[in-house]
């Protein structure tokens, strides 16, 4: 790319931290040669006429927070999109990245760019070694164990085949998932047990584990929605009085069956006949009749919440 850059008389600017970061190792270690000058900061690109500048940036696995989704979500403050611009997107998508890699060129096409990428042009750069790589870097390694960390995990167990196949023992090549335990001592080498290990959500100052109650009950929420039933209760004799409240969120919108809902927890409740009851019994009744009126009728299980207002 830099050497058509050269070729074409045009600037060359590259954004994005990483990306920044591996083209500077590169040409300090000599692998990437550059011409004087080529390259420049951002600034200078505006002084140029687009057709004299080359933009290369990260972002093609859709990282939301990388300058290509940036752009097309016309999110950047010093780049933008014109029509007629050309994005080249040298990458395929990683499992899992499709739906938002497919949003960022969208985005792209919508602010009028032309998109190459690998479905219509083979622009496709491949970023893994081949089989014949590996074993070269194998044996000029040598190594005594064996321990593939990278890919799927076929691509695990193909991966210490190959090294099995250029002569490493099949005793001394591990296949291992996220939480194995590996101990090597100089005699050899065994999984030794499994810790804790996945996922850590971050919301706000708090970190969640994937097993956590806050989580569970947000994935509920977010399916069924909730509902919220206000039972008033006398505060000198603990009666409930009354017609009770129901209200739904990202439930129903189905006045009718809310209506019927007050119903059920009236005689839940005994018909609210003025009997002396405790608030755990009743946050358990209430429960467990809605739960069973809104699971027949609807085929879904909200989250209810009983609320005691004193009167």
């Amino acid at each position: 790319m830099i050497n058509a850059a050269a070729a074409h008389d045009r600037r060359v600017c590259v954004l994005g931290r990483s990306m920044e970061q591996n083209v500077q190792m590169a040409l300090k270690l000599g692998y990437l040669v550059a011409p004087p000058g080529l390259l420049v900061p951002l600034s200078q690109t505006r002084s140029l006429p687009p057709h004299k500048v080359v933009i290369v940036a990260t972002g093609t696995q859709g990282e939301p927070t990388s300058v290509l989704v940036r752009v097309a979500n016309q999110d950047h403050r010093e780049l933008a999109i014109i029509p007629g611009d050309t994005v080249v997107v040298s990458a395929s998508p990683i499992p899992g990245n499709e739906t938002v890699i497919a949003k960022t060129i969208d985005g792209l096409f919508r602010l009028g760019a032309t998109v190459l990428y690998d479905k219509v042009a083979r622009v496709h750069v491949h970023g893994h070694a081949s089989q014949e790589e590996q074993k070269m870097m194998l044996s000029l390694l040598k190594p005594r164990f064996f321990l593939p960390v990278h890919g799927e995990y076929r691509h695990l167990v193909l991966h210490a085949r190959l090294a099995q196949s250029m002569g490493i023992p099949p005793a001394n090549t591990f296949v291992l998932e996220d939480g194995d335990v590996l101990e090597l001592t100089p005699e050899g080498g065994e999984k030794a047990g499994k810790v804790s290990s996945g996922p850590v959500y971050v919301d706000g100052a708090r970190l969640w584990s994937t097993a956590s109650a806050v989580l569970r009950d947000r994935r509920l929420l977010s399916r069924d929605g909730f509902v919220v039933v206000t039972v008033a209760v006398d505060k000198r004799t603990g009666r409930v009085v009354g017609r009770p409240e129901v209200v739904s969120a990202g439930f129903v919108e189905e006045p009718d069956l809310l209506e019927e809902s007050r119903n059920v927890v009236m005689k839940a409740l005994g018909q609210g006949d003025g009997r002396r009851m405790e608030w755990t019994y009743i946050n358990t009744k209430l429960r467990d009749a809605l739960g069973r009126f809104f699971y027949e009728r609807t085929r879904r299980r909200p989250m209810i919440v009983p609320v005691a207002l004193e009167v």
